[in-house]
């Protein structure tokens, strides 16, 4: 991939030396950026577009409230159980080909669930949706960080592409409001087969291939038991959000869950070619950035589902009025994404992990300051600062995860990277969400889930600022 710099002409010699001019992106490149940052944006507006419309989506199709849930569970269960295989086959034949693959089968899948006609078929298109995402999410990212050299252009493209991931939450929230009241809930995904189709065009031109230069085996009693672990601890993790953890069903399969990746750990310390190396699972960078990247997406994926109920059931604000709220959050997180790679230029990507921790979790914080009369002013404040933290902590983490590792394992890395964005999607809301339903009131469960997250995220922060200053 060609990167232009400007080119330096010879100063004189009583002359000061000429600054060096940080280099720039080349017009292929900036579309290599648009395609890969507008398939992250298109997934991650997957995750929340369709929320809103659930209620009339249920009357439709026929879904009872409780099937609801797995119009949210069909997509992510693949979506978060696939991503490190995918991620691992694309650096052995070829992340460009999985790549327009991955696109084909989310924008197909999305033009099934727009045209669905009974719960089978719409859950179809999700599960199809859901594994479309597991493999644009991984080869993209590794597709990123392979063209663009460590450095400013990869700060920059990783800016960019992490803004776009957190926009893309916040903009599904409010256009799946505005699309279901307007042209109804198949729009929703009208939109993402129509996104998908604008990828794909210019993706075959621009894209160029990647892949490791060997060819190992693919570690398949690996991918048999991380897979099938991450399956079922996602599985448990979304019924519990519906049922509690007390159904022998969650239980069993939050069990075998967590015994599938215990022996995926002792599989991969055998194998001669691992799906994922353990010794690179113990650089402190891999590890404590990981950490850091998981609790920033739960926290904050959670602490915004739970304000959208306050804003709304506890104030009484109207959908339209939400979207407002977090229309502000979606602007200043744009500011943050333009900013951020600035910052981690002039203090570090580690130092800026930390100290993002630290500030979201300060700022989500001062939403125990909310009121059941008022509180809608510092709802958008802090949200939005803690937002603008959250996405200073996904680019941090991304570059901190990422850095130092040689090309033939970027796949590896990012798949880990990308695992993470999304297992932190998925889980964030049915762990914390049992607070909020437990609770004698919605605004006390509202109160103790910011508690928590709050607390949490400054426990992380002062943790990943400790590991890593060892590293």
């Amino acid at each position: 991939m060609a990167i232009e710099s400007p080119s330096t002409s010879t100063a004189p010699a009583a002359s000061p030396p000429v600054a060096s001019v940080p280099p720039r992106l080349s017009g292929r490149a900036r579309l290599v950026l648009f395609v890969l940052c507008a398939a992250q944006f298109m997934v991650a507006l997957d995750f929340s577009v369709l929320n809103v419309a659930l209620p009339v989506l249920g009357k439709d199709l026929g879904l009872s409230t409780t099937g609801l849930q797995w119009a949210i569970t069909a997509f992510a269960l693949p979506s978060g159980g696939f991503l490190l295989l995918f991620g691992r086959i694309a650096d052995l034949y070829g992340r460009r080909r999985l790549f327009l693959a991955g696109l084909t089968v989310f924008g197909s899948s999305s033009l099934l669930a727009t045209l669905a006609w009974d719960p089978a078929s719409f859950l179809a298109g999700r599960a199809l949706q859901g594994l479309g995402a597991a493999v644009i999410v991984p080869t993209g990212m590794s597709l990123l960080t392979t063209t663009f050299p460590e450095g400013p252009l990869r700060d920059r493209a990783l800016g960019i592409s992490g803004t776009l991931l957190s926009l893309g939450f916040t903009v599904g929230m409010v256009a799946g409001g505005v699309l279901t009241d307007t042209l109804g809930w198949r729009s929703t995904m009208g939109l993402l087969a129509l996104a998908s189709a604008v990828v794909l065009v210019p993706a075959p031109k621009v894209l160029e291939e990647s892949r490791t230069t060997d060819r190992p085996r693919l570690d398949v009693p690996g991918a048999v038991s991380v897979t099938g672990g991450l399956l079922a601890l996602i599985y448990a993790l979304s019924t519990a959000a519906e049922r509690g953890f007390g159904g022998a069903d969650v239980l069993v399969t939050l069990v075998l869950g967590v015994t599938l990746l215990a022996a995926f750990v002792v599989v991969e310390s055998r194998s001669a070619a691992p799906l994922v190396s353990l010794p690179m699972l113990r650089r402190r960078t891999v590890a404590f950035g990981n950490l850091g990247g998981l609790l920033t997406f739960s926290m904050m994926s959670t602490v915004v589902f739970v304000l959208t109920l306050y804003l709304q059931e506890v104030l009484d604000l109207s959908p339209f009025a939400t979207g407002l709220v977090f229309g502000v959050q979606g602007v200043l997180s744009v500011v943050a994404g333009m900013y951020a790679p600035k910052v981690i230029g002039r203090i570090g990507a580690r130092r800026t992990l930390a100290l993002s921790l630290l500030g979201q979790g300060l700022f989500i914080g001062a939403l125990l300051g909310l009121g059941t009369e008022s509180g809608v002013w510092l709802a958008t404040a802090a949200v939005s600062l803690a937002s603008m933290c959250h996405l200073g902590a996904i680019i941090a983490y991304g570059l901190t995860v990422t850095s130092g590792i040689p090309n033939e394992q970027q796949g590896l890395a990012t798949g880990l990277v990308t695992t993470t964005q999304q297992v932190g999607l998925t889980v964030g809301i049915p762990l914390l969400g049992v607070l909020a339903t437990t609770q004698d009131t919605l605004f006390d469960g509202v109160r103790t889930v910011v508690a928590v997250a709050g607390a949490v995220l400054l426990a992380a922060g002062a943790a990943v600022a400790a590991g890593l200053r060892r590293s």
